[in-house]
């Protein structure tokens, strides 16, 4: 039997249409869980408000060892993200940028406000196309200057290439896809988990 992984991330923004069935079953799931659900702005699903999108993640936060934001919310669900605090589940808060990587000094920016806002960690998703673009997240992830730790990972052409870079620079939480990969650089679990222990 295939190991499982150490967490699952329920994209609740994808699963909506759905939701009282995973709600009525999601017990039976021994695996921890993240919850997220995603801004339309940092590619969430089904145009969520964000009201819709504060309360899917109030119905699941009580099952939750992880949940997710994204630091542009943060503000705005600042209740939400108490609330997991009182409960012990510790808050990421998320940065994506699908069309390029800012540079180290920006996105140390981002996770000292991040920090701020409460975050346990920081996580960054950006596009890394080219060996630069690389590098900047390298750079982010392997400098001094950010006080908490991050989850770093490139999406695109390097994708796939930086997730076991960043990791074995110290990036924390390395996502992976059960099966079809959900965006471009992810890796089957059985792939990362493989060359992660090389």
């Amino acid at each position: 039997m295939p190991e499982p992984p150490h967490l699952f991330e329920l994209r609740l923004d994808h699963l909506c249409t759905i939701i009282d069935q995973l709600k009525r079953k999601i017990h039976k799931l021994r695996t921890p869980i993240i919850i997220t659900a995603r801004d339309p702005r940092e590619g969430g699903a089904n145009n969520l408000s964000l009201r819709e999108r504060r309360e899917l993640l109030l119905r699941f936060l009580s099952r939750a060892k992880y949940i997710d934001v994204e630091l542009r919310s943060a503000r705005a669900f600042k209740p939400l993200l108490a609330s997991a605090r009182k409960q012990n589940v510790r808050r990421i808060l998320s940065f994506h940028d699908f069309k390029s990587t800012p540079s180290p000094r920006s996105l140390r920016s981002k996770a000292a406000l991040a920090k701020a806002q409460g975050a346990d960690i920081f996580k960054v998703a950006t596009r890394t196309d080219t060996p630069a673009t690389l590098a900047r997240l390298v750079d982010f992830v392997t400098e001094p200057g950010v006080d908490l730790p991050v989850s770093a990972m490139g999406i695109g052409k390097l994708g796939a290439i930086s997730r076991l870079l960043l990791a074995s620079c110290g990036s924390v939480l390395n996502y992976a896809s059960l099966h079809r990969s959900q965006v471009e650089g992810q890796r089957p679990i059985d792939l990362l988990r493989s060359a992660l222990r090389r």
